[in-house]
């Protein structure tokens, strides 16, 4: 069975996950300590964008495939934490034998 809203959802995290090390790790350095605040706005923007996609894929696949409240809620939670959503998107990948 193809499971294509996990797939998407699998990617979202990891895409987030890579905005989120990057909004910590390079564009929050770049705006205090060489005084570039554009690096913030724009990989700030993308990260937004990427973790609301995140939050709708998480309701639809909570939908679609009935996962229990306490994993939609630890999948949340994943999101608010760096490097956590490469686990999630890890976790997915095992579980439902993605590509």
């Amino acid at each position: 069975m193809e499971h294509k809203k996990i797939k998407t959802f699998a990617t979202i995290a990891l895409l987030e996950g890579i905005s989120y090390v990057l909004l910590l790790g390079v564009a929050m350095p770049l705006k205090y300590i060489f005084d570039f605040p554009e690096a913030v706005t724009v990989v700030g923007w993308a990260h937004g964008v990427l973790f609301m996609l995140y939050a709708l894929w998480l309701v639809l696949c909570w939908k679609e495939y009935a996962w229990s409240f306490s994993r939609v809620t630890g999948y949340f939670i994943a999101s608010l934490l760096p490097i956590v959503p490469f686990v999630v998107e890890r976790r997915l990948k095992k579980e439902y034998a993605l590509a």
